[in-house]
């Protein structure tokens, strides 16, 4: 079982792959400066995977708060969280020196993520997406740490000239977002074409969606969502009025945009096969698709919330929204060759997992 460190891990992606990971019997650290996530979530996630907490919280390098948790039968398998910020040495050295071992591995997923916000701040997604990232690099090769998977993301591919979209496709980012993740993946194949030894995998995943079928762990946006099924979610339980469907001419069938909608769970445990693969095969450079290979539209999307759940979802149509393309959808056939990995969950389970965190999570971690 490997040391591993998690970037991001309090977040939503993050925190069902730290799941995940435990699951599997690894050791984790993250760090978090809790921008988008919760320390909640993943006091979540020490429940899933039978931990208990440690009387005991603190400082660790004499400013970061610090939280652990350990499995009463085993004293390998912990999870930790360590507060910080990627950008600082300071905070990621701590969280190298965390544990009585050395790291083996860094699964790379603390950013900002929503495509609007980047096309108005830009810089702010710069800051934190492209530097950050270097600082995180920088620091895993002081510390010897050389194997990294790359929460990278399908908007890499901007308006794809080819559907269903395969990683041989040309980058066109067509928005702030896209770019720096685009900027990230150059960095890493620039170091790995100059430092012998690194393990990379950059995983472009398609449209996270769903929740841990437990409801306890979900997607939590701050303040009103930015994403299709936490707006839905929000819809139905009345916290907003309906749903703004942005773009009703699109060249689709319904005129609303198609896009390559995967469970959460689905898309953690690829990150999971991904880190398998690299630890056991030697140094390379890994690119591959996290998606269903299935496209579905807003609207499909919204009649299957509603047909899977039993209730109405009103909506308006919107004018289209700065940075958006019609279809995205996955070729995901490299991930299954390399990794022997594909979904397993589909629409009506993820339908199903996002609206019971909703009804039990009604304020998010916030309850």
């Amino acid at each position: 079982m490997a040391n591993l460190l998690i970037t991001g891990g309090a977040g939503y992606i993050g925190s069902h792959t730290c799941l995940t990971l435990l699951q599997n019997g690894h050791t984790v650290v993250v760090i978090d400066d809790f921008s988008n996530g919760s320390v909640d979530a993943l006091q979540a996630v020490a429940r899933l995977a039978g931990l208990q907490s440690e009387p005991r919280q603190g400082l660790l390098g004499g400013s970061n708060r610090c939280w652990r948790w350990r499995a009463q039968a085993s004293r390998h398998t912990q999870l930790s969280l360590v507060e910080g910020d990627i950008r600082r040495a300071h905070d990621l050295q701590v969280c190298f020196e965390a544990l009585d071992e050395s790291l083996d591995a860094v699964l790379h997923f603390a950013g900002l993520k929503a495509v609007a916000e980047s096309v108005a701040k830009p810089l702010d997604y710069w800051d934190v997406n492209v530097a950050g990232s270097r600082q995180l690099f920088e620091v895993m090769a002081e510390n010897d740490c050389h194997t990294l998977v790359f929460s990278s993301s399908a908007t890499v591919y901007g308006t794809a000239a080819q559907v269903p979209i395969d990683e041989s496709q040309p980058l066109q980012p067509i928005n702030p977002y896209g770019q720096t993740k685009a900027a990230v993946e150059q960095m890493l194949r620039d170091l790995a074409a100059s430092e012998a030894g690194w393990r990379i995998a950059c995983l472009r995943y398609f449209n996270p969606v769903g929740a841990h079928e437990s409801g306890t762990i979900g997607e939590d946006p701050d303040g009103i969502p930015t994403n299709l099924l936490p707006l839905i979610c929000q819809v139905a339980s009345g916290q907003l009025p309906q749903l703004q469907v942005y773009g009703s001419d699109w060249p689709t069938p319904d005129g609303t945009g198609v896009r390559d909608y995967i469970h959460v769970m689905d898309l953690a445990e690829g990150h999971s096969a991904a880190l398998d693969t690299l630890l056991s095969e030697g140094p390379q450079v890994l690119i591959l698709n996290l998606g269903s290979g299935q496209g579905h539209s807003v609207l499909q999307m919204v009649q299957a919330f509603e047909h899977t759940n039993g209730i109405t979802v009103p909506f308006a149509l919107c004018g289209r929204r700065a940075g958006d393309s019609a279809v995205s959808v996955a070729d995901p056939s490299g991930a299954q060759l390399r990794l022997g990995w594909s979904t397993r969950r589909d629409l009506a389970t993820i339908c199903r997992d996002a609206w019971r965190w909703q009804q039990q999570n009604p304020l998010g971690y916030g309850n």
